[in-house]
């Protein structure tokens, strides 16, 4: 199966292309597989102020950023978003809004468009009510939908973002059919990665290789049908692939990642590698922390590829895989990223799948963001 849609071949010739800032760690919805840190609790007292994220806008523009991501948990919830987006279009970003839709009204979605938001990509969970409502833990679904129209009313450019797993994947041809009616720009059937929340219910949610290549199926049929009037991405599940996912074209290449707290990050997953420090923005400057930390010149570049990465002839296509994937799996973050059929740890991922594949499985709940997190592998 072709990894189509998720790998990007980008040069940022040593800058930071891509800033994201995660504005806040709050969120109205309870997703089982939400990327934010499973045990890390952030007050609003603690994120940055206005001014701090500013600072962060300026210096990420010096450095060379383009491409400006506002995220989250859900960035509705910051009261200065409007203030933070016209600041970034004055200053020249390319801005992208990633939200739930939630608390995105009428009157701050005009506030947003005359700020100068260029983009919005808005999650949607399944095209049931009730499925949809169940996955998050809220009565969301209709408000959905109508935030979607109202996006496109509004003339934005917008991203339907599906999230893929066991329990949604069958629908996508709902989905495309929905996505068609509201008249999304982008549709992307991303397949979730498994760190956090997800991995904690990763039993539950991977779905099986014959879902994946039946899905993957109908998204071809649709593009054969529909053209250039929408572009559909389908992102395969590396969990199914023989070789590890391009991650972020490599550490410290040309994402950057601020946390709600001003610690910057490879990866916004890159938090639950143990012995790694995470400098914040109101330490050091963007620059320093790019150009300089320990932390981004961990896995920059080749020096730190063992066995069987180090000699391997895909490395500069792969970059040795994901860190993070790594050091979750193996519990050491120089090793090969299991998904690789090369990596001697490569039959983790086989005991996964086969688990995905069982007919007798031990079915589960799911742990709903915000609970007690369960240790991976007991049941709750």
């Amino acid at each position: 199966m072709p990894k189509d849609g998720s790998v990007v071949r980008l040069d940022g010739q040593g800058k930071p292309l891509w800033l994201v800032l995660e504005l806040t760690y709050r969120c109205p919805l309870k997703c089982p597989w939400c990327s934010n840190p499973v045990n890390l609790d952030m007050s609003p007292g603690q994120e940055l102020t206005t001014a701090e994220w500013m600072r962060v806008l300026r210096e990420g523009r010096e450095l060379g950023a383009l491409q400006l991501g506002f995220t989250g948990g859900e960035p509705m919830l910051r009261d200065d978003l409007e203030e933070l987006v016209d600041e970034a279009s004055r200053l020249g970003y390319y801005t992208n809004l990633i939200t739930s839709g939630v608390g995105l009204t009428e009157r701050r979605l005009s506030a947003l468009k005359a700020a100068g938001l260029n983009q919005i990509q808005l999650s949607l969970q399944s095209s049931r009510r009730e499925l949809t409502n169940r996955l998050v833990g809220a009565r969301v679904f209709d408000l959905k939908i109508d935030v979607a129209r109202r996006i496109k009313a509004a003339g934005f450019p917008m991203v339907l973002n599906v999230p893929l797993f066991r329990q949604n994947i069958e629908q996508t041809g709902e989905m495309l059919a929905l996505a068609e009616d509201i008249g999304v720009d982008y549709l992307e059937f991303a397949n979730i990665q498994y760190y956090n929340w997800a991995m904690l219910n990763r039993d539950e949610l991977l779905p099986t290789r014959d879902q994946i290549e039946q899905a993957e199926r109908t998204v071809q049929a649709a593009r054969a049908r529909l053209g250039e009037r929408m572009t559909i991405y389908f992102v395969i599940p590396d969990y199914y692939e023989q070789r590890p996912k391009a991650c972020m074209n490599g550490w410290g290449s040309i994402h950057l990642t601020i946390a709600p707290d001003g610690a910057a990050l490879p990866c916004q997953e890159s938090r639950l590698i143990k012995g790694l420090d995470f400098p914040s923005v109101r330490d050091k400057s963007l620059a320093w922390l790019w150009n300089e930390s320990p932390t981004f010149r961990k896995f920059r570049g080749q020096e730190w590829m063992r066995e069987p990465c180090r000699s391997c002839d895909e490395k500069e296509k792969d970059f040795g895989g994901c860190r993070c994937q790594a050091f979750l799996l193996t519990g050491d973050a120089c090793n090969t990223d299991p998904a690789c059929a090369r990596s001697p740890d490569h039959h983790l991922i086989g005991e996964a799948v086969a688990k995905a594949h069982d007919p007798v499985r031990f079915i589960k709940r799911l742990i709903m963001r915000g609970e007690n997190p369960v240790p991976h592998g007991e049941a709750s």
